[in-house]
């Protein structure tokens, strides 16, 4: 699959880098080429295969090829495809929003609450919902952290309640509202269906009225949240 010098098909094109006229790179500059895998709800055969090779090519790929196929069960078949891709991107024109921002150790984060807040903040998380993967809330608040950054439960400065996974939106907030916490962090598995955002928003709803906090005028919020 390999173009360019290792080609025995001549190729051509362009073997400069153009910024404005940007594609992948395989093992020479401009091949263009690619890699695809997805699963098709067609028992795997010829016409499966061919059905792969055609989608490739409408994805704007040439020189399609079917690296690998095979049965997933009767009614499923997944596929690896390769080709070269047609379409370029300009990368010159692209303009994005970036953070510029200073990175502090534990000691730091402390130091900096100290000095320009001068008491502890609290920091509530959870994961909400029916969400109840936890390994990211707790490789942020867990003392041990994660990859040799400490938790929040290890700052002096930080009151850091880790509720844990699968808990209810309202219940989390009431908790924060509990707390008078500073921080909510919320942590949620990004799921194909966006379950996730279905959760988020229902957070929203909760945050915003509650039942406690509702009155004849409407919603009203917990002076800590004005």
């Amino acid at each position: 699959m390999s173009s360019g010098l290792y080609s025995t098909k001549e190729k051509n094109f362009s073997k400069e880098l153009d910024l404005t006229r940007l594609k992948p790179y395989g093992d020479t500059m401009n091949d263009g080429k690619v890699q695809l895998s997805f699963t098709l709800p067609v028992a795997d055969d010829e016409r499966a295969i061919e059905a792969a090779r055609q989608l490739g090519a409408k994805m704007g790929l040439s020189d399609v090829q079917v690296s690998h196929h095979e049965a997933l069960d009767k009614d499923f078949s997944f596929f690896v495809v390769y080709g070269n891709l047609t379409h370029t991107v300009d990368i010159t024109g692209i303009k994005v929003a970036t953070i510029d921002s200073t990175v502090m150790d534990m000691h730091g984060v402390d130091e900096f609450i100290k000095e320009n807040i001068g008491r502890k903040l609290v920091v509530v998380g959870a994961s909400t919902g029916t969400d109840a993967h936890t390994v990211g809330i707790d490789a942020i608040m867990n003392m041990k952290g994660y990859a040799g950054h400490y938790g929040l439960e290890r700052y002096q400065m930080i009151e850091a309640y880790n509720l844990g996974s699968q808990v209810t939106n309202e219940d989390f907030v009431k908790k924060a509202v509990e707390l008078k916490a500073d921080v909510l962090l919320v942590s949620q598995t990004v799921t194909q269906k966006d379950v996730h955002v279905t959760n988020m928003g229902t957070g929203r709803t909760a945050r915003s009225c509650q039942p406690a906090q509702q009155s004849d005028s409407g919603c009203r919020r917990p002076a800590h949240y004005q």
